[in-house]
């Protein structure tokens, strides 16, 4: 996948159908609008995704500052997808002020030479947000593009979007994520040495330590599986700063997992939550820690022999 990013100065050589949005989570909404765009390469366009870095939303402070996906979490998964360019458009005081009709004529049609454009209902773009769906379908005949615009993808009579998915993940309803992205929610990066004392107990851990940005769930154990080298390992996981062992931690994510014994430190995984299990808490000792470790092991094997986990 190529990405054009830190500048406004491009050029694509090929037509193409392109996707527009934030793209935050890339949930069941995100692929059901990009499916569309996908579909398109049989016809010989090329498969482009248009978003900005940063956000309309956090560029104009009106966003929390985490995000559900972060920048490299996102290049993973459009890549994976099959997308072929990815365009992380430059937001900034100069091309905030854009004119929404420019933008369409100067950078979808002149620069990305789209034939076909792909968005979601509240779409909008240029100057003052000025720029939706309307203005993208009266310009379509001159500029010689197709738009389509997508529609809501709902769960339960509810609209799937990222607001929704994020209140999931605050609350710890990794189920309810799981459903609304169509994957479980998890965390990539490289494992990292820890404090060892996992190994020291007799239950050595993996430890990640998340990026500042991405949105966290609630501190605490959760039933999870890693990802490594197109392997899935079955694993529980602690989200939190070992209040036992420490007092100024870094939160971290530290996984345990079943049934593995070799050494990951430097290697890139991605930890998924499946379902949480209990809220973290300070024991009076390392002992207890570890007898409440044994405890959420064993119980973690009851749920792996007990769950149908995909």
């Amino acid at each position: 996948m190529e990405i054009i990013q830190d500048t406004i100065e491009f050029q694509l050589e090929n037509r193409s159908a392109v996707a527009i949005g934030k793209f935050d989570g890339i949930h069941k909404g995100h692929a059901a609008l990009l499916s569309h765009v996908l579909e398109k390469k049989k016809q010989g366009l090329k498969a482009v995704v248009f978003t900005f870095h940063p956000s309309a939303a956090a560029f104009f402070g009106q966003a929390s500052g985490f995000e559900l996906t972060t920048r490299y979490e996102k290049r993973k998964v459009f890549e994976e997808m099959g997308i072929d360019i990815l365009i992380e458009f430059p937001l900034n005081k100069e091309t905030a002020a854009t004119p929404a009709e420019e933008f369409v004529r100067k950078i979808l049609a002149e620069r990305m030479k789209a034939a076909y454009i792909a968005a979601g209902e509240d779409l909008s773009f240029g100057y003052k947000g000025l720029g939706n769906r309307q203005l993208l379908m009266e310009l379509s005949g001159e500029l010689g593009y197709q738009v389509k615009i997508i529609d809501k993808v709902y769960y339960k009579e509810q609209e799937i979007s990222s607001t929704l998915v994020r209140e999931a993940v605050e609350k710890g309803d990794m189920l309810l994520a799981k459903e609304l992205l169509g994957r479980p929610y998890g965390f990539d990066g490289e494992v990292e040495p820890g404090n060892r004392l996992g190994r020291r107990l007799g239950m050595p851990t993996l430890n990640l330590y998340p990026n500042k940005e991405k949105l966290l769930p609630p501190k605490g154990v959760y039933f999870s599986q890693v990802i490594y080298d197109n392997h899935i390992y079955q694993g529980i996981t602690n989200i939190g700063q070992k209040p036992t062992v420490k007092t100024d931690a870094d939160i971290s994510v530290e996984t345990y997992l079943y049934g593995f014994t070799g050494d990951l430190y430097g290697k890139e995984i991605v930890t998924e939550l499946l379902q949480f299990k209990r809220p973290e808490r300070k024991f009076e000792n390392v002992e207890a820690l570890k007898k409440q470790m044994e405890r959420d092991i064993r119980e973690g094997e009851e749920y792996f022999s007990t769950e149908n986990i995909k």
